[in-house]
């Protein structure tokens, strides 16, 4: 139906071409000044109508042509336009007039140069319009999120308080999932804000269920497992990140970046992750920072009652745990291996893996 509408439109269009055109040629020199038709009006009648009549038959033959070419550019564009998301087309259409707006006001003062007045105009519109969708697009998160805070900072003093304790999202690692005692710290209420799950970290914790590896295999699992018991057994507030940096590559820079747009914190047990959000000014909650930090103090000359279950790598060391895991080496207590001894604190040493304390028999 459409390609009858279109190619009627055009038959239309090349009949009053025709007509256009058929005057024009009787007012020029060549045939204007014809005899025939300076003396008989039939006759430049008759020549209009067979203006009109040939254009008319020419836009009627070409129109089906004229029609596959529109309808090419139409799927195209829809093609296109389909796999664009809809608030980036939304952004995209406010850069574009932003920037032709200030194109406007650049060109404002070209009127008196003429052609090359012109020409430049449309050159500063096209770039300024072309560059305001792609500062738009990039600069989407950004901008939402100042509207966003700027809208909540305007909401009123009950409304204020409330959010101020509400704290900043905490974007998820992969890492920190598969650990899985992110969920036991959520339950205690320790954690504030809204925890966020960034849809690439989810398809990293896929491809880890699906590694034939069946220990990665496993953790991936577990990973899934412990999302779904955060989804519906916490009462924080929990939220999935659709959207993906797609000219970033590595997953940790992409957890970096979304953590500087949402403005929140990374929680991970990654230590190299750790140092890098420090260089780039990223707060980071680590959970083996935590546990260190939760695990009660000792001192040097505090007595302790401890299993010695193996021995050290020094001659005479044996090996103790406590109950949150805090290893014990007991120097001279290999002797006493798989019995259950009274030592006394000799040092603590703090390392980036955890906390170690050196010890010996109680005599």
């Amino acid at each position: 139906m459409l390609k009858k509408i279109l190619r009627i439109l055009f038959t239309i269009i090349g009949l009053v071409l025709g007509f256009i055109i058929g005057n024009a040629l009787l007012k020029t020199d060549y045939i204007g000044k014809v005899e025939y038709f300076r003396t008989s009006a039939v006759l430049s009648i008759v020549f209009i109508v067979f203006c009109v009549l040939l254009f008319g038959f020419i836009m009627f033959l070409i129109s089906p042509i004229i029609n596959a070419c529109i309808m090419k550019i139409m799927d195209y564009v829809e093609n296109n336009f389909q796999r664009v998301p809809a608030n980036d087309i939304l952004f995209g259409t406010v850069g574009a007039i932003i920037g032709l707006i200030i194109a406007v006001l650049i060109t404002s003062t070209f009127s008196n140069f003429g052609a090359l007045g012109t020409i430049l105009s449309i050159l500063i519109a096209v770039i300024m319009a072309a560059l305001g969708v792609n500062i738009s697009i990039r600069k989407k998160e950004e901008i939402t999120n100042f509207f966003s805070n700027f809208k909540k900072t305007n909401t009123g003093k009950d409304k204020k308080a409330k959010n101020t304790h509400k704290g900043s999202p905490k974007v998820l690692d992969t890492s920190v999932i598969i650990d899985g005692r992110i969920l036991d710290i959520c339950q205690t209420g320790f954690v504030e804000g809204t925890l966020v799950i960034p849809n690439f970290v989810l398809e990293e914790l896929r491809h880890i269920a699906d590694s034939s590896d069946s220990l990665k295999r496993n953790r991936g699992r577990r990973g899934l497992d412990i999302l779904n018991k955060i989804q519906k057994e916490l009462k924080i507030d929990v939220q999935i990140y659709e959207k993906d940096f797609p000219d970033i590559a590595e997953v940790d820079s992409k957890l970096l970046k979304l953590a500087q747009v949402l403005e929140g914190k990374v929680i991970t047990n990654d230590y190299n992750l750790n140092k890098v959000a420090q260089f780039q000014g990223v707060d980071v909650l680590n959970i083996n920072e935590l546990a260190n930090a939760v695990k009660p103090m000792v001192l040097p000359g505090e007595e302790m009652i401890i299993p010695i279950v193996k021995d050290g790598k020094e001659s005479g060391q044996g090996i103790g745990y406590l109950d949150d895991g805090t290893m014990i080496v007991v120097e001279g207590g290999r002797k006493y291996m798989g019995e259950t001894k009274y030592v006394i604190v000799t040092s603590v040493l703090q390392t980036a893996a955890g906390r170690m304390i050196f010890a010996k028999p109680k005599e």
